[in-house]
């Protein structure tokens, strides 16, 4: 259900997170998704996809949270995996013009993300002043390990009040090291066989693994990065074709990190590989992109509970949930300032926001409904 109806990348991830694994199914409360998501925020990779890679670990263990990630990232794969095949067919001309609500939509998803984390996560002046320190600072600083180092020092911070928390019976912490070693040790192979070979699906795939090693801030920051390095330098396809593909990706449900596969299927069409072939190399892309951040969430998810029985690291905790809800609060700043000043911008926004807030109508229906108007007007 998540990964057909989630729109509006991780900040808004977290409201349906919200609403779908804390309020209807229970599966964990909201103190821990708060806890996790933060977590996944101090990692490099994609936060919607290892916090939900968590979620699943915490329940059912490693075979749960591969399958986890696996549905979660397989339908956004699969649609821009057909787009690039259509827009190779077609030449770019399509039209995603009931989307066109969407975007408005989607920063009333991070605007009630940001309402319900503050109302129930910061609950102290301390709390409300690293909120709004936070969310400013991210206005002015755009540097993607602003978001870490953010959370870093409010964690740090709040830490020095660790003696407000009661002493906990310390659970003996066995650091498990698979997980950190299979991370780097694909990342070496990896980035040896790339060197090595002209494979091109497995350059693609060295080339994604690397950059999703090394992200911070979600795919708003990885945007960038993927145009300098397959448009500019590698010239895999051409900056009418990225735009279209990006544009693609903000419109539909699930990871915004599935722009890996579009890139990987155009890449493999450039070298005139055949549609089969183009998606070996949309496949291998997405893997790339995905599993370094699950390999290290996996990896640090398995000691978590036994690291936050010490004071400082639960008292860390509030500095990490309020400044997460002021990062995410200026997020919905971020993604309403490039949006047309029209009254269809402000009424999708601010409805949305009501009817998510105020109503019960689960948040999928919310998106259908946008999606037929879109169809209608």
């Amino acid at each position: 259900m998540l990964s057909v109806t989630t729109f509006g990348g991780p900040q808004a991830h977290i409201a349906h997170f919200m609403r779908v694994l804390v309020e209807n199914r229970r599966y964990l409360s909201e103190e821990d998704l708060l806890e996790i998501n933060a977590l996944c925020q101090v990692l490099p990779g994609p936060t919607s996809t290892q916090t939900l890679c968590a979620i699943g670990f915490r329940i059912g263990g490693p075979n749960l949270a591969y399958l986890t990630l696996l549905i979660w990232m397989l339908p956004a794969v699969i649609l821009m995996t057909l787009a690039a095949v259509l827009i190779t067919t077609f030449q770019g001309n399509l039209s995603f013009n009931f989307t066109r609500f969407v975007p408005a939509m989607a920063v009333g998803f991070v605007s009630y993300a940001a309402y319900t984390m503050t109302v129930k996560s910061v609950t102290t002046r301390t709390g409300v002043l690293l909120m709004v320190l936070a969310g400013v600072s991210s206005y002015f600083i755009r540097s993607p390990f602003f978001y870490p180092a953010a959370l870093i020092v409010a964690g740090l911070v709040t830490s020095m009040k660790y003696k407000a928390h009661p002493k906990e019976d310390k659970i003996p912490m066995q650091v498990r090291w698979e997980n950190f070693v299979l991370w780097a040790g694909v990342l070496i192979a990896a980035a040896t066989l790339g060197h090595f070979t002209d494979y091109l699906p497995i350059r693609l795939f060295e080339n994604f693994y690397r950059n999703g090693s090394l992200i911070f801030g979600g795919g708003q920051v990885l945007t960038p990065l993927l145009y300098t390095e397959f448009v500019e330098l590698k010239q895999y396809l051409d900056a009418r074709q990225f735009l279209s593909g990006y544009a693609i990706a903000q419109s539909l449900p699930g990871p915004v990190f599935s722009f890996s596969a579009y890139i990987g299927a155009l890449s493999m069409h450039k070298a005139g590989a055949p549609i089969g072939i183009q998606c070996l190399g949309a496949f291998m892309s997405a893997a790339g992109i995905f599993l370094p951040g699950t390999f290290l969430i996996f990896f640090l998810i398995r000691f978590w509970d036994s690291l936050k029985k010490y004071r400082v690291v639960r008292a860390s905790l509030e500095g990490i949930t309020a400044a997460s809800a002021g990062l995410v609060a200026a997020a919905a700043v971020f993604l309403f300032q490039p949006l047309d000043n029209a009254f269809a911008t402000y009424a999708f926004t601010v409805g949305t926001f009501i009817l998510l807030a105020f109503t019960r109508i689960p948040s999928a229906l919310v998106i259908v409904l946008g999606l037929l108007l879109g169809l209608i007007v």
